[in-house]
């Protein structure tokens, strides 16, 4: 098991720091997770860390690929809201 951080990241450093297994690390364009060390904080915290703290929807996602803090989560902008186009 392993989270995964695509390129919706903005190498923005809020969840580096908090990894407990030091799993995430800077790459370009955007940061990764070394899957060989994430544990998705299994036996060291309720929630995991990265999600907790990232400020982008969708840029984190989880070992069968849902999105940890899917559109709208952060924001509470409904995603069909924010997909409208202004006239």
């Amino acid at each position: 098991m392993s989270f995964t951080i695509n390129e919706l990241c903005t190498n923005c450093w809020a969840c580096e720091p908090l990894c407990p297994n030091q799993a995430i690390y800077e790459a370009k364009p955007h940061f990764l997770i070394d899957s060989r060390r994430c544990n998705e904080c299994e036996g060291d915290y309720p929630d995991p860390q990265c999600a907790s703290i990232c400020p982008i929807e969708g840029a984190i996602l989880d070992s069968s690929g849902q999105m940890l803090n899917p559109p709208g989560s952060l924001t509470g902008i409904p995603p069909e809201k924010m997909s409208m186009n202004k006239i």
